[in-house]
């Protein structure tokens, strides 16, 4: 079995954590929602590796497309990987396999599925270039590798908010000290072509929340998030904010999911590369 050598093991710290205002997040996103660029080359009987599986909720419905193929999910937290276990069990699906896992050095033999998936995860990994190409190495030739990540700089919103511009140009300093790329949407290509990829087809879609309950919950959260999650301890941890700073910055969320015209977009980079 062949692996990444021991060096390129995970150096980034995952900025958000799996404080429940950020497994709120995860737990909205289906296949449908945040993987339909990969979903029409699915085929029943393949076999997937669903890196970064986060709680399960994207993993679940991977396995339901490729079944009676096998679906493999792997996370670096053994505590969401319990919770992606527990809720396939809720869904009634016993062709997946969990376990843990570093992206820079996974412990599969080469040429092991036919599909790689990794959703959000390059923008949070200290090597998105050795991350590619170890999902490269343990895909099937002729097998796909599929990515996408968020661009936080490409976010927009409306109304103009005090505060919100704040929030963003935070978010992407706290990103960038944990050892991220935080506007990873925009690189997905390059790092594919740098991975070693030929054939790749690079789109971009975007999640967008502009009803009264999606803008409560996405400015629910994120307030939340600020203050209450790991991300709020290494904002301050690091020098990037005060607490003080980060409840305004929670007001300002909360603010703007008070207007009534408000509306956020989150654009999306995504590439499906042939191994």
């Amino acid at each position: 079995m062949e692996s990444a050598p021991e060096a390129a093991r995970e150096s980034a710290v995952y900025t958000h954590g799996h404080h429940e205002s950020v497994l709120r997040s995860h737990r909205w996103r289906t296949a449908a929602n945040s993987a339909a660029y990969l979903t029409g080359s699915l085929r029943p009987g393949m076999s997937v590796l669903d890196v970064g599986c986060g709680p399960g909720t994207i993993t679940a419905d991977l396995a339901e497309l490729v079944a009676p193929g096998r679906v493999t999910a792997v996370d670096a937290a053994e505590d969401v990987v319990a919770q992606a276990r527990e809720y396939a069990r809720e869904r009634g699906l016993d062709g997946i396999e969990f376990a843990t896992a570093d992206v820079h050095a996974l412990d599969f033999p080469d040429d092991s599925f036919d599909v790689v998936h990794a959703h959000q995860v390059l923008q949070h990994v200290g090597d998105p270039v050795r991350a590619l190409r170890e999902m490269r190495r343990v895909c099937r030739p002729g097998g796909i590798v599929a990515v996408r990540d968020a661009d936080y700089a490409a976010m927009t919103w409306f109304p103009e908010v005090a505060g919100l511009d704040d929030w963003q140009a935070l978010y992407q300093r706290v990103a960038r000290g944990n050892g991220g790329e935080p506007d990873a949407g925009r690189r997905l290509l390059s790092w594919a072509k740098a991975a070693g990829f030929t054939d790749i087809t690079a789109t971009a879609t975007s999640w967008c929340y502009a009803t009264p309950q999606e803008v409560a919950w996405w400015s629910g959260l994120w307030a939340d998030r600020t203050t209450a999650s790991s991300y709020a301890r290494v904002a301050t941890e690091g020098g990037h904010a005060t607490a003080a700073g980060l409840a305004g910055i929670a007001a300002a969320w909360r603010a703007w999911g008070r207007e009534p015209d408000a509306w956020f977009s989150v654009l999306n980079g995504e590439v499906l590369c042939r191994a």
